[in-house]
């Protein structure tokens, strides 16, 4: 799936976009997940504050 996000990303306006991940740890059994968006460039460091 990654391959195909990336290669519509490099069509048009996709260079201005990137591919966020972070581990979520999850308090009840301590397990971690993954949250995974595309942001664009300026709103990089918001997304990453704000989850």
């Amino acid at each position: 799936m990654a391959k195909k996000v990336v290669a519509s990303l490099q069509t048009g306006g996709g260079k201005e976009h990137t591919k966020c991940v972070k581990m979520i740890k999850n308090p009840k059994t301590g397990a971690y997940s993954f949250k995974e968006e595309v942001v664009h460039n300026d709103k990089v460091q918001d997304w990453f504050a704000k989850n």
